[in-house]
């Protein structure tokens, strides 16, 4: 069975994060969401709204399976035998820092690296810009699932 990871923060899943994850689900038997817990940082969404709203959005692919993580992802991965991590690579600048990622986790493990490119459309995006944008009143709907963009709303809402 083959098997890869698509690691990441999801802090909300964007339509950039979705795109790589239905794409690496066409090309793997098995593809886990590693929802990253990142103790030192607070999330505007709790881990597990994170991954209820990956499910949910995920669902339709059939197989993506969906959970935290805390430590190495290399440990993730030995864990539960998975030989490739997915990474989206949106411009150089992410290349620079993932490269690094990649040759440090292959070096710890044996893990590969799996490098696609981000839809054009979705070339700028990320969790913490659409954040942003949000939190002062800006449009990011057609950025999002329509559920992760209603939760944010109302998670923005209550802040």
């Amino acid at each position: 069975m083959r098997r890869a990871v698509c690691p990441g923060s999801f802090d909300p899943i964007t339509n950039g994060h979705l795109d790589i994850i239905a794409r690496a689900s066409k090309l793997y038997d098995v593809v886990h969401v590693a929802v990253m817990i990142n103790q030192s940082k607070k999330g505007l969404f709790e881990i597990d709204e994170r991954i209820e709203l990956i499910r949910e959005v995920t669902a339709d692919f059939g197989n993506v399976e969906v959970e935290a993580f805390h430590g190495l992802l290399v440990d993730f991965c030995k864990q539960r035998d998975i030989p490739a991590i997915v990474k989206g690579l949106r411009a150089v600048s992410d290349f620079d820092y993932e490269l690094q990622m990649a040759q440090m986790n292959n070096g710890l493990s044996g893990v590969e690296t799996l490098f696609v490119p981000t839809n054009p459309t979705y070339s700028f995006l990320s969790s913490s810009l659409v954040k942003e944008v949000a939190a002062w009143g800006g449009d990011v709907a057609h950025l999002l699932p329509p559920v992760v963009h209603e939760a944010l709303v109302e998670r923005i809402g209550k802040k």
